[in-house]
């Protein structure tokens, strides 16, 4: 009879387990995380945010990170409460997943106490006490959308707090103005390249970038034992590119795949 019940209640969808914020609402670009529900949500017309990209630090009274993204139009933030049987981690990467198979770009991600102060992140940053927990906890990930809204950024932020509750707090930001070439930080590129085996950068199709370069060199010298393939339009002139910016020649080989802009593999 219990097993009854329970898929009954199951197949009678996720409205049963959610009791979300009155007025509150999904972000489209974005699938809910199973069982959770909205605790908090704010919409604005138009607001200037600033995002970190980079750990972050409390100097003589000042919030200190290496780098940052400052961009100011329409504002949706939604955070959800995730159920007992969900981890924050689990909801975090769901949600970095989704985004980049639909194209968004990593520009930041951290994990743990990489990310800096939970504290800082959650009444600083965030504006929400409810995201405080352990440093070890928490994640983060900025990233910027893709066609249709490539002026969009959009925020993650997952803590699973000392008295076990889990969050993910999830913000979109559509750019009133051109966001430019916005880089992503050297560290974020090598842990997506070991987490994934692959970088997928769309908008690199043309000749090797010299802002890009320098970033992909980086990020290539921040573990030299990684071989990597290239594949795309122009990757003989951004192999040259690379080699020329200090990488050894024989880390990076040419492959034979048929990819739109630049295509970064991890050689096993």
């Amino acid at each position: 009879m219990r097993l009854i019940i329970l898929l009954s209640l199951c197949l009678a969808g996720p409205s049963l387990f959610a009791a979300d914020l009155p007025g509150s609402r999904d972000l489209e670009i974005l699938p809910r995380f199973p069982r959770s529900e909205i605790t908090d949500f704010r919409s604005e017309p138009t607001l200037e945010r600033l995002y970190p990209q980079g750990s972050i630090r409390r100097i003589s009274g000042q919030l200190r990170y290496e780098r940052e993204v400052l961009a100011e139009g329409a504002f949706t933030a939604v955070t959800y409460r995730l159920s007992s049987e969900h981890s924050s981690a689990e909801a975090f990467e769901a949600a970095r997943r989704a985004l980049m198979e639909k194209g968004a770009e990593l520009l930041y991600w951290c994990q743990g106490r990489d990310c800096g102060s939970s504290s800082l992140w959650a009444n600083s940053v965030f504006g929400k006490a409810t995201l405080y927990g352990p440093d070890d906890q928490q994640a983060y990930a900025l990233l910027r959308l893709a066609e249709p809204n490539p002026e969009s950024l959009l925020a993650l932020y997952a803590i699973t707090r000392g008295n076990r509750r889990a969050y993910l707090h999830v913000e979109q930001l559509d750019s009133a103005a051109p966001l430019g070439t916005l880089l992503p930080a050297p560290a974020t590129l090598l842990r997506q390249l070991k987490s994934t085996g692959e970088l997928k950068l769309l908008r690199l199709s043309g000749e090797p970038e010299q802002p890009w370069v320098e970033v992909l060199a980086r990020s290539l010298n921040l573990d030299t034992t990684l071989r990597v393939s290239l594949d795309g339009p122009n990757a003989d002139a951004w192999r040259e590119a690379l080699v020329a910016q200090g990488v050894r020649a024989a880390r990076l080989e040419l492959g034979e795949g048929d990819e739109k802009g630049l295509h970064l593999s991890v050689l096993r």
